[in-house]
């Protein structure tokens, strides 16, 4: 492990180590979005099949599994040895594995790096806890919201980047990441990041408890009131996982896309998204409520899921982003719902349990829906789209039914 203490700076003064970590954030993002329009290409180059069957569900869920698993670990070890150490390794990782990913040879190699990325991206709890170690308390929500805002920025640049270099070199977008994430260590290692870490952290007797990535569930287990409403909540994140899973597909089958085609319709997913999140679902939650946005996020996921289900032109589904991201106000006024649920003694537990609700729908629900697809590829592309806007009509009643706060 590397030592906290070496490379000593005056220079990393608090705002520029706060400006590393966003950048860390930023890079976390592009590296999860990267290689999304390249999926199916770089499956099909390694793998030398056209049939992606369980393949690709399978590499999907192997990045949100690894993070599940991980980030308590990384999170436990920020605690033990410091902010700046986990850092550091987490993106020198990221770095050598984006070169690795680059010039595997075969498509089990491609899973053990797609494995490692996954717990080197597993930071972001850490990067969490260098802010606020950071900042004053009441600066914090303002960062806070900067690294949500760059990790929408990652992926925004993500796919793009990722599209328009994979139509020159399926590989190329892992070296990209390379260079990005190495030039970001050395800023961190030579100059710019201090350990943030309060000393008193390093003398705590070390509790192997927090390493479990359960824990979290277990304590949800003992608000019977809120598991109905938490179960939705996973079930919204599971139909939530359609898009990032069909989409590269869907385009490619439905419409003839292209890599570059590909990359820029999921940045403009991207973007609209982040200005919906950001504009939209907060003054709609003030002026109408929670049940409102949430119905009307609902109400406006399954009107695009069901029309892309039958969308035959590529302009069609670029027109229905908008409406398709309209539905992301839903989730985060479910997440407020239950907040209201429980006293402030549990909030950060609450949304340790979220956290662990969305991995593992990124975990089961590549797997799921993508066996779904396949099944029925040449049939009809579009069942995936339409069985999501089903299941979001059957949740309907338990997410607007009142429930007694516990």
């Amino acid at each position: 492990m590397i030592n906290s203490d070496a490379f000593p700076n005056p220079l990393a003064s608090g705002r520029h180590a706060q400006a590393v970590i966003l950048a860390i954030v930023t890079l976390d993002a592009i590296g999860i979005s990267l290689v999304m329009p390249i999926v199916p290409s770089l499956l099909r180059e390694v793998g030398h099949t056209g049939d992606l069957g369980w393949r690709f569900g399978a590499f999907l869920s192997l990045y949100a599994l690894m993070q599940f698993l991980c980030a308590p670990v990384l999170g436990a070890l920020s605690d033990r040895f410091g902010r700046r150490p986990v850092l550091l390794v987490s993106v020198a990782g990221a770095a050598v594995d984006a070169l690795f990913m680059a010039f595997a040879p075969s498509l089990w190699m491609l899973f053990v790096g797609r494995a490692i990325a996954g717990m080197t991206g597993a930071n972001m709890a850490v990067a969490s806890a260098a802010i606020a170690d950071l900042t004053p308390e009441n600066q914090r929500a303002r960062w806070f919201g900067r690294m949500g805002a760059c990790f929408g920025i990652g992926f925004i640049a993500g796919p793009a980047l990722g599209g328009v270099l994979g139509d020159h070199g399926v590989r190329l977008p892992f070296i990209a990441a390379a260079v990005l994430n190495g030039l970001t260590f050395l800023a961190a290692l030579l100059l710019l990041l201090r350990e943030s870490r309060p000393a008193k952290l390093a003398t705590q007797p070390f509790d192997r408890g927090v390493l479990h990535p359960l824990a979290p569930l277990r304590w949800a287990k003992s608000f019977p009131a809120l598991l109905p409403i938490l179960g939705v909540f996973t079930v919204l994140m599971l139909v939530g996982e359609v898009a990032g899973t069909t989409w590269v597909l869907y385009g490619e089958d439905k419409f003839a896309w292209n890599g570059t085609m590909v990359g820029v319709s999921l940045a403009v997913f991207g973007l609209i998204q982040a200005l919906m999140q950001g504009f939209v679902a907060g003054p709609l939650v003030e002026r109408w409520g929670e049940r409102a946005a949430i119905a009307i996020g609902t109400a406006a996921d399954c009107t695009a899921y069901a029309l892309l289900a039958f969308a035959t032109q590529g302009w069609m589904a670029l027109a229905l982003l908008p409406l398709l991201c309209m539905g992301g106000i839903g989730a985060p006024a479910l997440q407020s719902m239950l907040s209201a649920r429980v006293g402030e003694a549990e909030q950060g537990r609450l949304q340790g349990v979220l956290a662990s609700l969305s991995s593992l729908a990124s975990v089961f629900g590549p797997l799921l829906i993508s066996q779904l697809y396949f099944a029925f590829r040449l049939r009809f592309p579009g069942i995936a789209w339409l069985a999501g806007a089903v299941v979001y009509l059957l949740c309907m009643p338990v997410l607007l039914r009142k429930a007694p706060r516990t």
